[in-house]
């Protein structure tokens, strides 16, 4: 037991020491300082830009940042269902894989383009090699998104009075070559050496401990493998994700994948303090995260080391713990830690079965992506956090009577309905797809394995790992249907993209407003008091959206428990 904690305080330690020089490392990319990676990839940027005609020194507003973002993303779509729907004719395709159904390529195209990556198919049977490297070119680029539109934010934030921010081509480019790539590649080759296959040949005979040959797929998994995580994707080589003996192989990798997908948006959070040059702010923010982490992790791994109550009283030994969907290379404890952390980020990859955890470990891991802002996705956390940030100056003001201010910006009431129309489209798009879900069963419930109160946690499950482009999901749900398929589409749509155009927009109009010095009576956002504050308005929030639906599904089933 004592080293199974020891395994989990190392994998967060180790994540925060690499995330500091990273943070720094990207503030220099972001700025435009000179980094040591500048000889490789400046040449490779100035070619590409040469190619495709792009100017990435002109200065854009922050709407036409917006229309360049939803415009490749138009393109990428298109490109995505031809690739779909085709896969079983176009080449790279040893296992004979077929085409996708339309409703099905719709889904799984917009997932991998809105950073979710939620699939409704079996990795290895459902797509060829073809497909799967066209996804993870989706992974790439969909990070890069992310982190572009936070750039536009730090730089929105750093500007005294503009009402340019910078070329999002430039920053989405350097997303992905100075920061996801190398990353990547270095985790790629830790997987490879590791056991992880990179082959573009077919299935495999493999014997069994019993001595059966069976057909094991591979494929270019260590690639794959690699970006899932370090771009906070989450989509799964097979069909098992992480859980797999190819792509997880040993606790060593489960180790450096957990890193991966968690030090990006550590990084971005120092980032930022580098950027402003206000440290003390990244630090207020990171603080904040980490306790709302630490709140839903903890009780997690003891629950999940803890073991189930129910088949402990029928005599049977449950010391490993709640080992019901989980591999024994990993442990319950350090599967307890991925589920967390991989629903907080928003990566959605697994290395267990969520559907088979313990009621209030699923109750955890779904406060996890409904509050959707400890750390988050690549640049989507800061995104996120920082319209609760909005939120308690805002409240912070009427309560000491003041106007309230954000870095010498007054927020007024334009930015504040912005503000509140995001808020509120998370809980929104999850409760209604819930009801619709539920108030229609030929629909939504006629696909649940699992009857009851879990049944219902399923359902909330799909649609707030949709929401909050996670991925991951309760898998005794039936989701390769058109309902799911076309419903979830809509909700990873909306919740992708309006959470990613208000906080910038806000960002945008702040930025060209007139700063105002700093006074005495200047609401300090650097400080653990304010920090509290932007606590409590998450916990509050999150809390009074989402409490009843939690109280029907894993907080009702851990009480039949007992």
């Amino acid at each position: 037991m004592n080293t199974e904690i020891i395994g989990i305080i190392a994998m967060f330690v180790l994540t925060l020491i690499l995330a500091l020089p990273l943070g720094r490392y990207i503030a220099k990319v972001y700025l435009g300082q000179k980094t040591f990676l500048d000889p490789v990839f400046v040449p490779i940027e100035t070619l590409f830009y040469k190619v495709s005609g792009i100017d990435a020194k002109k200065e854009m507003n922050w709407k036409q940042h917006m229309v360049a973002l939803l415009a490749i993303n138009v393109v990428w779509f298109a490109l995505g269902m031809v690739v779909l729907l085709c896969q079983g004719w176009l080449p790279l395709n040893p296992d004979n894989n077929p085409n996708m159904t339309p409703d099905l390529a719709f889904n799984t195209i917009i997932s991998f383009l809105v950073n979710c990556n939620l699939q409704h198919y079996s990795g290895e049977t459902g797509v060829s090699y073809l497909s799967q490297l066209f996804l993870m070119f989706l992974q790439f680029v969909s990070a890069g998104i992310g982190l572009a539109a936070a750039a536009v934010l730090f730089n929105a934030l750093k500007e005294r009075t503009t009402e340019t921010l910078g070329n999002f081509y430039n920053y989405f480019i350097k997303s992905c070559t100075r920061i996801l790539l190398p990353i990547s590649v270095i985790v790629a080759t830790v997987l490879l050496f590791n056991g992880t296959p990179m082959t573009f040949e077919g299935k495999q005979e493999m014997t069994t401990l019993q001595g059966d040959a069976v057909q094991v797929s591979t494929g270019p998994v260590a690639a794959f493998t690699a970006i899932k995580h370090v771009g906070t994707n989450g989509g799964g080589f097979f069909g098992t994700n992480s859980a797999h003996p190819l792509e997880n192989p040993n606790y060593l990798t489960n180790i450096v994948e957990m890193i991966a997908q968690m030090i990006v948006p550590f990084a971005m959070v120092f980032a930022l303090g580098f950027y402003l040059n206000r440290r003390k702010l990244s630090w207020m923010i990171f603080g904040v995260m980490t306790i709302g982490f630490l709140a839903l992790t903890i009780p997690t791994v003891i629950t999940e080391m803890n073991g189930n109550p129910a088949i402990a009283q029928m005599g049977i030994d449950t010391t490993a713990g709640a080992t019901e969907g989980k591999e024994v290379r990993f442990g319950a404890a350090a599967s307890g830690y991925w589920s967390i952390a991989t629903t907080v980020i928003s990566t959605g990859s697994v290395n267990s079965m969520h559907d088979s955890a313990m009621p209030l470990s699923g109750m955890n891991q779904l406060l996890a992506m409904m509050v959707n802002c400890f750390y988050g996705g690549c640049g989507v956390g800061i995104l996120n956090f920082y319209i609760f940030i909005i939120l308690a100056v805002f409240i912070s003001g009427l309560m000491v009577g003041r106007t309230p201010e954000f870095l010498g910006k007054k927020i007024e009431a334009r930015e504040m309905k912005i503000v509140m129309i995001i808020a509120l489209l998370h809980p929104f798009l999850i409760l209604v797809g819930v009801a619709l879900s539920t108030a229609f069963p030929e629909q939504g419930a006629s696909t649940l394995n699992n009857p009851g109160f879990h049944g219902f946690s399923e359902i909330l499950y799909e649609f707030t790992s949709s929401a909050a482009n996670n991925g991951s999901g309760f898998e005794g749900l039936g989701d390769n249907n058109p309902w799911w398929n076309i419903t979830t589409g809509i909700v990873l749509l909306l919740s992708r993209f309006l959470p990613i155009i208000g906080p910038v927009a806000i960002a945008g109009i702040l930025a060209s407003k007139k700063h105002i010095p700093e006074s005495a009576g200047t609401l300090k956002t650097d400080t653990s008091t304010f920090g509290l504050m932007v606590f409590a308005v998450i916990f509050i929030i999150a809390a009074l959206s989402f409490f009843p639906s939690l109280t029907l599904g894993p907080i009702a089933e851990y009480f039949t428990l007992y």
